[in-house]
């Protein structure tokens, strides 16, 4: 600021007014200041200022940097935060690096609230958290009382996969997860509901199987070691299904010639170019939204009822589906 001040030839206390965009300096002087400062590249100490006033406003999220829906929210909410007035703390989470050990690292940066995906089963850092900063749940369906919750409509995502195979005449569906966490059983069950809708309760056929791309490698190992394959397979991620479709190929088994595949998340592995991967689509602005709003309002003080949303889904249809094998 001295050096604003000096170049400009105010005092201090006039060129501290501008930049903390406070009233009182007359355009012109503010235009000169605001010149100067960027000729002389000064940049505010943004985290001072904020320390100064007793608040931070960083959304603490943890995520994983290995989920590509995951890593794609992170991108649009530091985006979406910043119109806010917000910056955003990542937390990545990992086979190293616990739910427990990630939260205790936000809280220790003075975060204003919490963001957290599929947090580890029994952590118990959440709900303690809650009771010093607002807590919102992402990506599975929960009723902790001390957190508001934004989901993906799982039985909507999965009915439309189903009913997609169904009109291309599959009867024989077999589905890939249920075993990772929350969400992975939330998916099971949603794609057994979907099956019963239509009609397919003898025909339900669930090959359990995490997320990633070696869990989709294994689970298609397990079908193609059995006497006949399904027509149709809906995996519970795109990465589980991007395994799976690299040991079909292996094998020499053409999809959707032989087995149309659909995935969930519709990430940029659905539209590559040598997969056009059908998949479940998560809307990730419908997300970012729905959580940001929570923190918005909670950390103004809006209290109120905790809140569940179900974020929308569509399919959308690549050529990894087809009509069933006579």
């Amino acid at each position: 600021m001295r050096d604003v001040a000096e170049r400009v030839g105010m005092s201090r206390q006039l060129v501290s007014l501008v930049l903390r965009g406070a009233p009182g300096p007359s355009a012109e002087s503010r235009d000169r200041v605001l010149a100067a400062a960027a000729d002389l590249g000064y940049r505010p100490h943004t985290s001072a200022r904020l320390l100064r006033e007793g608040r931070t406003r960083l959304i603490g999220t943890v995520f994983s940097m290995r989920n590509p829906f995951q890593v794609r929210f992170v991108e649009r909410l530091f985006a979406r935060a910043a119109e806010q007035g917000f910056g955003v703390a990542l937390g990545a989470a990992g086979p190293d690096r616990s739910t427990d050990q990630v939260v205790a690292d936000l809280l220790g940066d003075r975060v204003e609230a919490l963001v957290v995906f599929n947090p580890d089963p029994g952590s118990s850092s959440l709900e303690e958290a809650s009771r010093l900063v607002p807590v919102v749940l992402l990506g599975e369906w929960t009723d902790a009382p001390y957190a508001d919750n934004v989901h993906v409509d799982e039985l909507g995502g999965l009915r439309a996969a189903v009913e997609h195979l169904v009109d291309l005449g599959h009867r024989r569906i077999a589905y890939v997860g249920g075993e990772d966490g929350l969400v992975g059983r939330d998916r099971a069950v949603a794609y057994r509901e979907a099956m019963r809708a239509v009609g397919l309760r003898s025909e339900i056929d669930v090959v359990p199987s995490g997320f990633s791309e070696e869990d989709g490698a294994a689970a298609a190992r397990t079908l193609v070691a059995r006497d006949s394959l399904p027509t149709a397979v809906v995996c519970c991620g795109d990465q589980c299904a991007t395994g799976l479709l690299a040991v079909l190929a292996q094998r020499g088994i053409g999809v959707p010639g032989r087995v149309s595949v659909v995935g969930f998340d519709d990430s940029y592995l659905a539209s590559l170019s040598y997969h056009h991967l059908t998949s479940v689509h998560q809307d990730v602005e419908a997300t970012v939204d729905a959580a940001l709003t929570a923190v918005v309002d909670r950390t103004s003080g809006d209290g109120g009822a905790r809140r569940r949303v179900a974020t929308p889904t569509g399919l959308v249809v690549r050529e990894s589906t087809g009509p069933a094998a006579g």
